[in-house]
């Protein structure tokens, strides 16, 4: 049943991608877009792992990379990143040829990739794919296996979207639990978090307020005392939402009290392991630091949603 929905995934993605760029030339001066960059950086890592799997004849760990980067990276977040370039009128033709390019090039890298464990879908796909991608020959069969070092590396690129995909998570998590409808506009609050993190919003802005329906995006200092809200950690960023005619309380205050009970259960957890003279005593002292670094991040963010839960009861 599961494989089957993968491989109906991978057929949709590809109808998506040939509807998408399949009449439209790809030659002439692109840009690549941050999602065009991040997505190819994954791709790369997704052919280290398989050249590395099939090397030691782990074919389990081959199909599960496979799985996970068409159904997360290439499907769920990458074609969704990929629907404002395509659609919005004001996009630069240099990037919508850049997002049309990638779309083809890694589905037709990806089709290759793939072909060993699906031979039949693949081939199917390929042979309709392959042109657009400039590759010819009979058959998927016939082609070679792709190589990691064709495609290149982007720690940037990676950064952002991993950020980025942070806060959509959480503003998700906010619209699901607190009852707010998926095409309802919202506000966003953000403070706090890494010094890279007002970079990051900046960097990945427009694409955060057209996935998470974000009318506007505003940063609190640090000391400022934000409006009543709901909320969502990202590490250390506290992600908000204002109350003011978005959010049920009463579901708000449940969300928070499943959040405080399960951050609870992970502070109770590191406290007991680090109280064990087995592991405090015998494990490496890197390890152990490590292991009270994660029980003071748990703490503080145990004392914000506690914090937060008593702003909303008192809203």
């Amino acid at each position: 049943e599961g494989y089957r929905n993968f491989c109906n995934k991978l057929w949709n993605a590809s109808r998506f991608v040939l509807m998408n760029a399949g009449d439209e030339a790809l030659d002439g001066p692109v840009e690549l877009s941050l999602p065009d960059r991040w997505i190819r950086s994954r791709a790369r890592e997704l052919l280290l792992a398989t050249e590395q799997a099939l090397a030691t004849y782990r074919f389990d760990l081959y199909a599960t990379a496979l799985y996970d980067f068409v159904w997360h990276d290439y499907c769920d977040w990458y074609l969704e990143l990929t629907k404002p370039v395509l659609w919005s009128t004001d996009s630069d033709p240099a990037i919508v040829r850049g997002t049309r390019r990638t779309l083809v090039e890694i589905l037709e890298m990806l089709l290759r990739a793939a072909h060993p464990v699906i031979p039949f879908i693949t081939d199917a796909l390929w042979r309709e794919v392959a042109p657009r991608a400039g590759k010819a020959g009979p058959s998927v069969m016939l082609a070679p296996f792709p190589v990691a070092d064709d495609l290149p590396a982007d720690t940037a690129a990676d950064t952002a979207i991993d950020w980025l995909k942070g806060v959509i998570l959480a503003l998700r998590n906010i619209r699901g639990e607190a009852g707010i409808k998926p095409g309802q506009a919202i506000t966003v609050l953000l403070q706090g978090g890494q010094a890279q993190a007002r970079e990051l919003a900046g960097a990945t802005e427009s694409l955060l307020k057209r996935l998470a329906r974000v009318d506007r995006l505003e940063w609190l200092a640090d000391d400022a005392t934000p409006p009543a809200h709901a909320l969502s950690l990202v590490g250390d960023l506290r992600v908000m939402v204002p109350l003011a005619g978005l959010i049920d309380l009463d579901a708000e205050r449940a969300r928070l009290g499943k959040e405080i009970a399960r951050r609870e259960q992970d502070v109770e957890r590191l406290q007991q392991k680090l109280a064990n003279p087995g592991f405090a005593d015998k494990a490496p002292a890197e390890v152990v630091a490590r292991e009270r670094q994660k029980l003071a991040e748990a703490e503080q963010a145990l004392a914000t949603l506690r914090g937060q839960i008593e702003v909303i009861s008192q809203a």
